[in-house]
């Protein structure tokens, strides 16, 4: 099923609305928690529904080594099998291309399990039919993520490869049972090469998806290369479906993202950081461990008091996190990400409001 985007307001390239699914909408711009394995570590679905979250990720690598597929399927599909009624969507094993160095050729790449050490082999094909068993409403073509210091040259077979696959992908799914009720998202490979950028945008427009993601970035190129190749890919999309960053999550890159008409964005910058004891707030980040923040009665966030974390002082939960209390992680997790759910909100109805320019500067001078 096509995933169609309605915009309620534009200001300038940034925009405001809904994605429509077979499972129903969704507003935008939006931000996807990461649960990689089913789950948004240290939180539940009840946990989500609560904060308002709309979208949830998952990662089709890890739910295919554990529990497996067919165990998926078997519970129900991943809404059954985690208990969540909202938006699923499910990343192919693209990016563990890149981040675990598999061995790739023109059928598809074989990595190492993560768990256990043993070979396994997935190829576009393989990706469409475990997304299915799954059963995200919206589901990834399997591609290939290398790393910003490569060669173009090998950003140039990236892209290729990434276009055959997306091809092979395309026909796998549009074949399947699935497809009425799954939408089916295309993504833009080629560095930060404007050339290959426009070149992967196209072919995949081409090939028609229900959705449109640009990977491939904010993998350690510098921020001005990501943006202007973002510019060449946005440049090609249709204005009709729903645009996806992948894997961006600070407040400045989305910003910056939405000012460009990108609508979804997923990473785990929000959870891993409260993990780690650093706090997201309306004067930037800070880590809750330092000395400082001992004694300081404060909530963690004194322009967001009414938060999951609010009732907590500075000083509390810096006690819990220094004493390795998992409620630390928990309350900070529930804390970041409702920090940035409300602050994509603050987006969306600055944007309906014609001053979304505001936001982008007092964004800019928090967080650049």
């Amino acid at each position: 099923m096509k995933a169609v985007f309605t915009p309620d307001a534009c200001d300038g390239q940034a925009r405001a609305g809904q994605v429509h699914t077979a499972r129903g909408s969704f507003e935008t711009p939006c931000f996807m928690p990461v649960g990689t394995r089913g789950a948004v570590r240290l939180l539940d679905s009840k946990d989500l529904e609560g904060l308002g979250v709309e979208v949830i990720l998952a990662n089709t690598y890890h739910l295919m080594l554990r529990p497996g597929v067919d165990v998926v399927a078997d519970l129900g599909g991943i809404h059954e099998f985690a208990g969540w009624s909202g938006h699923m969507l499910t990343d192919s094993g693209g990016y563990q291309v890149f981040s675990l160095g598999a061995d790739v050729d023109d059928g598809g790449a074989v990595f190492r399990s993560v768990y256990d050490g043993s070979s396994c082999r997935i190829t576009p094909e393989d990706a469409v039919a475990k997304q299915s068993l799954i059963g995200a409403d919206m589901t990834m073509v399997l591609d290939i993520c290398p790393s910003a210091r490569v060669s173009k040259e090998a950003h140039r077979i990236a892209v290729d490869r990434s276009a055959a696959w997306a091809q092979r992908a395309r026909d796998a799914f549009q074949s399947s049972a699935s497809s009425e009720a799954q939408c089916q998202f295309g993504i833009v490979q080629g560095g930060t090469h404007s050339d290959l950028r426009l070149e992967s945008a196209s072919r995949t427009v081409d090939i028609g998806f229900d959705g449109y993601a640009v990977g491939g970035l904010s993998v350690g190129e510098e921020r001005a290369d990501m943006f202007e190749a973002l510019d060449v890919a946005m440049s090609v999309l249709p204005e009709d479906q729903p645009r996806y960053f992948m894997g961006l999550g600070d407040p400045a890159g989305i910003v910056e993202a939405v000012s460009r008409g990108v609508d979804m964005f997923d990473c785990v910058f929000p959870t891993r950081l409260a993990r780690h004891g650093t706090v997201l707030s309306s004067t930037g980040r800070y880590n809750l461990d330092q000395a400082s923040h001992a004694n300081s009665s404060e909530p963690l966030d004194p322009f967001f008091p009414d938060g999951p974390a609010g009732r907590y002082s500075k000083g509390y939960l810096r006690h819990l996190l220094t004493v390795k209390e998992p409620t630390a992680g928990r309350l900070l997790t529930l804390h970041n990400l409702a920090w940035l759910l409300r602050f994509m909100q603050r987006i969306r109805a600055s944007i309906r409001a014609g001053n979304f320019t505001e936001i982008r500067e007092q964004v800019d001078r928090v967080w650049a």
